[in-house]
């Protein structure tokens, strides 16, 4: 693949990891708890990775003709962003200092990571309609190769993105725990904002 090519996927797919959504709001409320952000963003990278492998085999395709599909899709994925944004509000991750190790804790952190991220419609959409233009049909590697290698460019730049939020978040409100409380409504308000786009996107069409 020509390098021009991969360095404008690059730019088209940090720009789309930079903005604020469900991924960064999980990012910010890992970082509140101790030992938690590794986990949780190795969650969503998974996600993340499982879409783009999904889009190379030629199912994200399939998916995206299947309408009851994707309005499955999107339902189960915003109904299970309000539930973690219901369970912020009510209870708000605070800032935790725990010293033993809690390996089932951690899972599942890194499961809920992996079903925030990759069961967003989005990131299918997303693969589907930027990936393919910066595809060569006739080049010498095929499809899948070059899918499979923006999907790894794109996951190296959500891992860059998602580690520095959750790790900022901790060292800026490490110290303030009134604020970490307020991140932490905002955080669940923001999952609950964007599954309400989905659903009120998904209903209008």
């Amino acid at each position: 693949m020509p390098l021009s090519l991969i360095v404008a996927f690059w730019s088209v797919s940090i720009l789309f990891v930079i903005t604020p959504g469900a991924d960064w709001a999980y990012s910010i409320s890992a970082g509140l708890q101790h030992r938690r952000i590794i986990p949780a963003v190795v969650g969503l990278l998974c996600g993340h990775l499982g879409a783009t492998i999904i889009v190379a085999a030629g199912v994200g395709a399939l998916i995206a003709k299947a309408p009851i599909a994707m309005t499955l899709l999107t339902l189960f994925g915003a109904l299970y962003l309000i539930w973690l944004g219901i369970g912020l509000l009510r209870q708000p991750a605070m800032l935790s200092s725990g010293n033993g190790p809690d390996t089932q804790a951690a899972a599942r952190w890194a499961l809920k990571g992996f079903y925030i991220s990759g069961l967003n419609p989005k990131v299918f959409l997303l693969f589907l309609a930027i990936m393919p233009q910066f595809t060569l049909p006739n080049g010498p590697w095929t499809i899948t190769l070059q899918i499979l290698v923006l999907g790894a460019i794109h996951v190296a730049n959500c891992a860059s993105v998602y580690f520095l939020v959750g790790y900022a978040s901790q060292i800026l409100l490490r110290t303030r725990p009134y604020a970490a409380k307020l991140v932490s409504y905002f955080s669940g308000g923001l999952m609950i904002m964007i599954a309400l786009i989905l659903l009120t996107e998904q209903f209008l069409k």
